[in-house]
């Protein structure tokens, strides 16, 4: 076909940028169209604006969906934390977990505190990086976590949903405080740690220090061994001080 052939040159373009999926330039083209001839752009100059308003709306795209696949609880990032609130936190160690080099290592994090000292709040900060830089990431409370397990198990569906949980790049798991678990579900657990041992990073937020760990389990044998393997390759934040909540920090999101 020849240019001159095309008699609706706009929707000829249009038609063929959606059969093509090429959805930014579709939207943009107009437009880019009218600032290539403002700003005098050779059509190699042209063509290079069309690729980059594509590729940076796919890239919009696609961590929008990650971060919607993600489920965190809140939309905090490591840009709101208040460090002139709480001295204990160390702003060099968060902004270094930041750089997600933990997820490329296959290592863990471990975030100790009281509540409301902004646990998950860092969790979902490093988190929304990692969706940002491509990564597959869950946040889920770990009550929530242990129950959906079992409930797998209950249906015969176990080794499909570890089959899911194993292509999280990082899994956060949030509060493993408010849990006792019976050897059924403490087993379930191990299953993730032993399944994510130098596979994959998770991140995880208590308010238990790592001494007390055989109250969440069935003793502590079963503390120790799930220890093990979160502590080989581990970053430990330990948070003190008062609460965001309590003090009302105009500066503070809900954690």
């Amino acid at each position: 076909m020849k240019t001159s052939d095309v008699v609706d040159k706009k929707a000829f373009i249009t038609e063929k940028l959606k059969k093509f999926k090429l959805v930014d330039i579709r939207e943009q083209y107009v437009d880019l169209i009218e600032e290539a001839k403002t700003d005098k752009l050779d059509y190699e100059d042209f063509l290079i604006k069309l690729l980059i308003a594509e590729d940076e709306g796919k890239e919009q795209r696609r961590t929008a969906k990650l971060i919607a696949k993600a489920n965190f609880d809140t939309i905090a990032s490591l840009s709101e934390i208040d460090y002139s609130f709480n001295r204990s936190l160390d702003k060099s160690k968060i902004d270094e977990l930041g750089s997600l080099r933990f997820i490329e290592a296959k290592e863990n994090v471990i975030i100790i505190g009281p509540p409301g000292v902004g646990k998950s709040m860092i969790a979902t900060g490093i988190g929304r990086n990692a969706c940002k830089a491509g990564y597959k990431v869950m946040f889920v409370n770990a009550k929530e976590l242990v129950d959906q397990l079992h409930i797998s198990m209950i249906e015969g569906r176990l080794q499909e949903t570890l089959k899911e949980l194993k292509k999280i790049e990082l899994l956060i798991i949030d509060e493993l405080s408010y849990i006792k678990m019976d050897k059924e579900k403490e087993s379930l657990f191990f299953q993730i740690i032993r399944q994510r041992y130098e596979k994959g990073s998770l991140i995880i937020t208590t308010n238990l220090p790592m001494g007390r760990w055989d109250e969440l389990f069935t003793g502590q044998l079963a503390a120790t061994a799930i220890l093990d393997r979160v502590l080989h390759h581990c970053h430990v934040i330990s948070i003190t001080g008062d609460s965001y909540r309590v003090k009302g920090s105009k500066k503070s999101v809900k954690l």
